[in-house]
């Protein structure tokens, strides 16, 4: 990035940050939290669930997300807050620190804390824009995540955690948009969406499509149990977790980004009364350049717990 996308870059996430746009969403967010509906959900992304032994690349992200629910005509404007971390690692977590370096994924973490807009149409699109402040590094805690939870379910240690990126204070401009629904049938439903980051850590933009089948949420149904389909493409700007920050100097080793990469997930999803439950398999198409396809991609799972009172 070259000084004016920096100086963009600053310009843009201190207006974010600017005193006005805060009290804003302050107030709307306790508009929303006094309407009394809110949903706390748990996601769980990691590659240990597909009984992968090496870890490796994106091996865990946890966030925590608690929303809350503004109902109005036609639509349902939600706001909250997510608190999250994601780990990185080398391809394989058995490598000793001296063997871990380029191309090989540089280990990383990413710490992170945000709040978000997201206005949900009962035509089927939706608008949501947020914006999350973190660390990247050591600051991050990944080292000790991985190592405790790891002692905890009886699984080889990771050894490369002193060659990870360096410190750095992140901030993330995000938005996604699903424009418009279409329905397929009384059962099937086809969305399209656009979605975007911005900022020191990730910059990026990507569309993809999601195809549903099953018994579908609506505004009228509580209960719904189907499957999904979905496929992504995504354009890599800016990468910190394996770039290393960008204001950051003397990472251990960094590597370049592929400019594009893409992605696939197959799900299920049921929903009965306050409960709700996701389960799927995703696949990401290598993200490192220089790094064979054969041994860049990787797969993950990913488990989405809801509770709505």
């Amino acid at each position: 990035m070259n000084s004016s996308f920096t100086k963009l870059l600053i310009t843009l996430l201190f207006g974010v940050l600017s005193t006005q746009a805060v009290a804003g969403v302050l107030d709307d967010f306790r508009a929303a939290r006094e309407q009394g509906k809110s949903t706390t959900l748990l996601d769980i992304d990691n590659d240990s669930l597909l009984l992968n032994n090496k870890d490796g690349f994106y091996t865990s992200g946890l966030k925590i997300e608690q929303q809350y629910w503004m109902r109005d005509a036609g639509q349902a404007t939600v706001f909250g807050w997510r608190l999250g971390q994601e780990l990185y690692t080398a391809s394989d977590i058995n490598l000793l620190p001296q063997f871990v370096g380029p191309p090989d994924h540089p280990y990383a973490g990413w710490l992170f804390a945000g709040f978000f807009k997201d206005v949900r149409r009962d035509d089927g699109s939706n608008t949501k824009v947020g914006f999350d402040i973190g660390c990247l590094g050591p600051c991050a805690g990944g080292e000790w995540t991985q190592t405790n939870l790891h002692r905890i379910l009886n699984q080889p240690l990771p050894k490369g955690w002193s060659k990870q990126v360096k410190n750095e204070v992140g901030a993330v401009l995000y938005g996604e948009v699903t424009p418009i629904r279409w329905l397929l049938g009384s059962s099937v439903d086809l969305t399209p969406t656009m979605h975007g980051r911005f900022g020191n850590i990730y910059t990026d933009a990507g569309t993809g499509i999601t195809l549903r089948a099953g018994r579908l949420n609506t505004p009228a149904e509580k209960s719904t149990l189907h499957a999904l389909i979905r496929v992504d493409a995504t354009v890599i700007g800016y990468d910190a977790t394996l770039q290393g920050g960008y204001f950051s100097k003397d990472n251990p080793h960094t590597v370049d980004p592929k400019r594009f990469v893409g992605e696939g997930e197959v799900g299920v999803v049921w929903n009965d009364g306050p409960y709700g439950l996701s389960a799927s398999v995703i696949r990401r198409s290598n993200e490192i350049s220089g790094l064979p396809n054969s041994i860049g991609a990787q797969s993950f799972a990913r488990l989405v717990f809801s509770y709505t009172p």
